[in-house]
């Protein structure tokens, strides 16, 4: 079941108003006893990265910003979260772009299908004029977005059986985030795409409720999907990042200097985390094969076919908006 923009304006326009109360109580204090939340699982380099800039964070501040990492949907649902981080119940998240989007539809700019071709074309973009304009579009709905964003990775498919062709995704009821792009990248494949939340993916797999799902290698990796999946295909179909996010309101309680410093070394985290996620992209297919999991890498060009013969470009070019549109192609080439 999918969440709508209005579901989530709803839900954190009910409980807004106590959780900037909890926020105020925390600022008079001195202290502010603050939460992050993630999805991912203890294992996986966001993680570990947030909680070494955490404390970081605590040290340089003498204790008067002291943030507690929340690993693996322990919070909520990712829906659920990103409607916390807007009341105040969480006050920083670090929220899949694809998810953002039920909120912020310009936060999947960067996830239409086959447009970037590698780490290289991703980083410029980001950093540079495309990420600049998505995260002024976060902005727009009072959370504050920090520059760096991390690395989600390239997605590939893992399935019962080996996909090479547009043609095997046919009725395939692959999982995916509860994202309305990937939702419409795997229809115009002729999948069935059905979205669930991580924290119920394994699950989900393993009781078959689906047949496939989509990540990238490190999140296959970290939440032990080779146990219950055996083929992975490397489609790089889509690239996507997390963007850390905080409540305006309790991130602006935070006296400036401190600020500055929470700043300072969420950034430094993200670049790192970036690194790492590069290195484990690579060294990471060994270690899976060594699991029993199988590998091939299909030609991108039939599946970039099958979507223009779908219309998919031309859908999405239409619900971004021509300028929106154009930053992307200005970034990644001519899509439609």
């Amino acid at each position: 079941m999918s969440i709508s923009r209005r579901d989530l304006l709803k839900a954190t326009s009910a409980v807004g108003l106590a959780g900037f109360a909890g926020s105020a109580a925390r600022a008079q204090a001195g202290t502010f006893n603050y939460k992050v939340a993630t999805n991912v699982p203890v294992t996986h380099p966001i993680y570990i990265r947030l909680t070494e800039a955490t404390e970081k964070i605590k040290a340089e501040t003498g204790g008067k910003v002291n943030i507690r990492v929340f690993p693996n949907g322990q919070l909520g649902s990712d829906t659920d979260m990103l409607s916390q981080v807007r009341s105040g119940g969480i006050e920083f998240l670090t929220v899949p772009g694809v998810v953002l989007a039920n909120l912020v539809p310009m936060a999947s700019l960067n996830s239409v299908g086959f447009a970037f071709a590698d780490y290289p074309a991703v980083w410029k973009a980001m950093d540079g004029d495309l990420g600049k304009y998505i995260r002024a579009h976060i902005a727009k709905v009072n959370l504050v977005v920090f520059d760096k964003v991390w690395d989600n990775g390239f997605r590939h498919i893992t399935s019962y059986k080996t996909v090479n062709a547009p043609a095997d995704l046919a009725s395939l009821k692959i999982r995916v985030p509860q994202s309305p792009l990937l939702v419409s990248l795997f229809k115009s494949l002729k999948a069935a795409p059905t979205p669930i939340n991580f924290n119920e993916l394994y699950s989900s797999l393993q009781t078959k409720v689906v047949e496939a799902q989509e990540n990238p290698l490190p999140l296959i990796s970290t939440a032990k999907l080779y146990e219950v999946q055996k083929s992975c295909a490397l489609t790089s179909h889509v690239w996507d990042g997390y963007w850390l996010v905080s409540n305006k309101r309790a991130f602006e309680a935070i006296p400036s200097p401190m600020r500055e410093i929470v700043s300072k070394h969420f950034e430094a985290a993200a670049l790192a985390q970036r690194a790492d996620s590069e290195k484990l992209a690579v060294s990471l297919q060994d270690e899976l094969a060594g699991k029993g999991m199988v590998f091939n890498k299909p030609d991108p060009a039939p599946f970039r076919a099958a979507l223009q013969e779908a219309k998919f470009y031309a859908e999405w070019k239409s619900k971004f908006g021509a300028e929106a549109w154009a930053q992307l192609e200005s970034a990644v080439g001519k899509l439609a």
